[in-house]
């Protein structure tokens, strides 16, 4: 069974989470003041007595603080036989747990706890459900845009009879193609080109999010539906011409396919993107605790890292191509042209013509060509 919460956070009461802030009076102020600003809308300000400022950038940082302590406070309600499994993200957390009863007395206790940052659970994203079977008309639950359901499986498949999938939520997908059927219509009057320079960023940032999931007949679907969509743009741009002129106006056959492509830029295919599984950060571990035994192996699996990276690191063995030392997770990586862009026109971007150095070591290289 798993109950789905979300907190208001625009309710938090500013004095509470000031004093838990606990720091110098200098960065106290600070906040304060942020907290404080008040709200422009509509040619007005509008006091904020209440609540973080939404949209900020500090916003998630400071209902973490306020929030800080929950997970610990309703582990230690329970027996520990019994502890629940809780996953939070700012002011949105899931609890897992087999038993109803126990679930429910872990929300009232939510609750409790809430109440004492003035904080009330959401009802619209409060629900409780079950991952397998119906429990009032639902089935799993979405969280940050993925759904988490499981499905019934012979023990031949899977050995407790059921498995686990998570997938892209349909709300995230329709969110999605809404963004970029918006994104075609304000370039139906643009050319080829400046519509794949607006697409191509977005495509990329929705698979690099969803990459981690069991994603890929989803990216197929996407893919199925950016084609209509784009063929409709090309008919508009020419209505007396018929569909098949069309494709083979802005499409080229690569590999037995078709990409939408204007003889340089190509859109990029979502089913392109390599399904890549997370690997789940052992208990209470952290960047910052000094265990880099434990994280170096981990520092090409990063999501932040570009493909590029990934495939130096690995075959560079995640140690610096000048120095030779292990890069750290906090370290600045930058990546270095071994024939020092010397090269005719573009410049080769090949693998075998880079190397990762630190970002010191950059600077020690190309100080020795220049001197």
């Amino acid at each position: 069974m798993t109950v789905r919460l979300s907190s208001r956070r625009s309710r938090i009461n500013h004095d509470v989470l000031l004093t838990k802030l606990s720091t110098i009076p200098t960065i106290t102020n600070l906040i304060r003041g942020w907290l404080k600003a008040g709200i422009f809308e509509k040619g007005h300000i509008l006091p904020s007595e209440a609540g973080t400022p939404q949209g900020g950038v500090i916003s998630p940082l400071l209902a973490n603080i306020a929030l800080h302590g929950l997970e610990t406070a309703l582990l230690e309600s329970l027996p520990k036989s019994r502890k629940p499994a809780i996953i939070r993200y700012a002011d949105d957390f899931v609890i897992l747990h087999e038993d109803l009863a126990t679930l429910l007395k872990l929300k009232a206790e939510t609750e409790l706890w809430l109440a004492t940052l003035g904080l009330n659970l959401k009802a619209a994203k409060t629900r409780i459900t079950h991952t397998l079977t119906q429990h009032e008309g639902h089935v799993g639950f979405d969280f940050l845009g993925f759904t988490v359901r499981q499905f019934p499986m012979s023990n031949r498949h899977a050995r407790l009879g059921f498995k686990t999938f998570i997938k892209p939520s349909k709300l995230s997908q329709q969110r999605h193609l809404a963004e970029m059927a918006d994104v075609i219509h304000k370039h139906r009057g643009s050319n080829q080109t400046a519509l794949l320079t607006a697409l191509n960023p977005k495509v990329r940032g929705w698979t690099n999010y969803y990459r981690a999931c069991t994603a890929k007949k989803v990216f197929d679907r996407m893919d199925s539906e950016m084609h209509w969509k784009l063929l409709r743009w090309a008919k508009r741009r020419h209505p007396h011409k018929h569909y098949g002129w069309c494709r083979d106006r802005y499409w080229l056959r690569k590999r037995e396919r078709l990409d939408f492509c204007d003889g340089n830029a190509t859109l990029i295919k979502y089913a392109d993107a390599k399904i890549r599984r997370h690997v789940k950060v052992q208990g209470a571990k952290s960047p910052f605790d000094g265990d880099w035994a434990y994280w170096l192996p981990r520092l090409h699996r990063d999501p932040s890292l570009s493909e590029r990276i990934v495939l130096l690191l690995n075959r560079q063995k995640c140690k610096c191509a000048k120095c030779g030392l292990r890069f750290r997770s906090d370290d600045l990586l930058e990546v270095h042209h071994i024939d020092r862009n010397r090269a005719q026109g573009a410049p080769d971007n090949q693998l075998s013509n880079l190397e990762l150095l630190h970002g010191h070591c950059h600077d020690e290289v190309h100080r020795e060509l220049y001197s």
